[in-house]
């Protein structure tokens, strides 16, 4: 067995043992509670946007992202746009090794703040932008974002607007369809149904109200989608527990 395969083995080996370490596993989420309450997630930035995520699941994104090699990347909930942009700059890394042709990001968001939207738009990443403003949910925008994504060979799609059970749900049922084969929906936050109830901070969702509750019973209904714990036991901590959705057939 050659160096690199035997270093595959190796990790593949270790994420199993560390997804099975009860003692890690109760750290992991210990820590992650603890960095939620102190608003960790938003110490970050990507290429000068401010991005609401841990750097564990950016990684988690990258090695997605380069194994599935989508040049169409779908999102709900566009905040201050740097997901947009680490979306944008990781199909340009796609183009630029010859991967894809003409990779394309589409951000929907029911409030795009105008400041915002003029700092997207003045990025260098936004030739690669599209932003549509209304609910993810709404009948005319499900259809429109249907017809952006017919140019699309192979998409991915990430959940990451409004968090209720009922909103999700209706998102994954809406967009699931457009996720290639082999390709992934992320449900963002679905950490909501771990965490204490304060973390919510008055918010319409909490626990048995949340994205997690909306992955459990749509996959009750659909069994295209199957939960990656490989990346989650690789991630440890993970803002989207049981969020990581491969689809595994039409």
């Amino acid at each position: 067995m050659d160096e690199i395969k035997q270093f595959e083995k190796d990790r593949e080996a270790r994420i199993t043992k560390n997804g099975n370490d009860k003692t890690l596993k109760v750290l992991a989420n210990e820590w992650l509670k603890e960095s939620m309450l102190n608003q960790y997630v938003y110490n970050f930035s990507w290429l000068g946007r401010p991005i609401i995520q841990t750097p564990q699941d950016m990684i988690a994104l990258q090695e997605i992202i380069w194994d599935v090699k989508p040049d169409m990347i779908i999102e709900t909930g566009i905040a201050h746009g740097g997901s947009l942009i680490f979306s944008a700059s990781m199909l340009t890394l796609l183009e630029a090794c010859g991967e894809i042709e003409n990779g394309q990001v589409l951000g929907i968001d029911i409030d795009i703040r105008e400041h915002n939207r003029k700092a997207i738009e003045a990025h260098q990443m936004s030739k690669k932008i599209t932003m549509f403003q209304g609910s993810s949910i709404d009948e005319e925008m499900i259809q429109k974002v249907y017809e952006f994504a017919k140019s699309g060979k192979k998409i991915l799609v990430c959940l990451d607007s409004n968090h209720t059970h009922d909103h999700v749900l209706s998102e994954l049922k809406a967009y699931s369809s457009l996720v290639s084969i082999g390709s992934y929906c992320i449900v963002f936050d679905t950490l909501v149904e771990d965490m204490p109830s304060e973390f919510s901070n008055d918010r319409p969702w909490d626990k048995g109200n949340n994205p997690k509750t909306a992955v459990w019973e749509y996959l009750k209904e659909c069994d295209d989608f199957v939960i990656d714990k490989d990346i989650e036991n690789k991630l440890l901590i993970t803002v989207a527990p049981d969020g990581y959705l491969k689809r595994i057939k039409a």
